[in-house]
């Protein structure tokens, strides 16, 4: 019996990077993939956190809670946008070089 027919099929997209390595569902090479693209998404996260520090603060500028959280969420979906769609090439480079290591060449 086929058991690949069997399992359901996982969106390496949605399964949170510390739980990628103990997924059978996956294959190695998704979860290598996945690996590289969610490392990409969270430095790009960090470069864009670190650059919005740098604007000037003013009486008008609005510190808020709701600000803050809002601001968090825009350079989490941008940073998975920008890593989804080939991003920085990091995820490419570090998925090839594990790839390697995987095969043994």
């Amino acid at each position: 019996m086929d058991i690949s027919s069997v399992q359901s099929k996982v969106n390496p997209a949605d399964v949170p990077v510390e739980r990628l390595a103990n997924n059978h569902a996956l294959t190695e090479e998704q979860k290598i993939g996945e690996a590289g693209r969610q490392f990409e998404a969270i430095l790009l996260r960090q470069i864009l956190t670190e650059a919005q520090k740098t604007t000037i603060k003013s009486k008008y500028s609005d510190e808020s809670t709701a600000t803050s959280i809002y601001r968090d969420m825009t350079v989490r979906q941008l940073a998975d946008s920008i890593s989804r769609g080939g991003g920085l090439g990091l995820a490419k480079a570090l998925n090839e070089e594990l790839t390697k290591q995987l095969t043994g060449q």
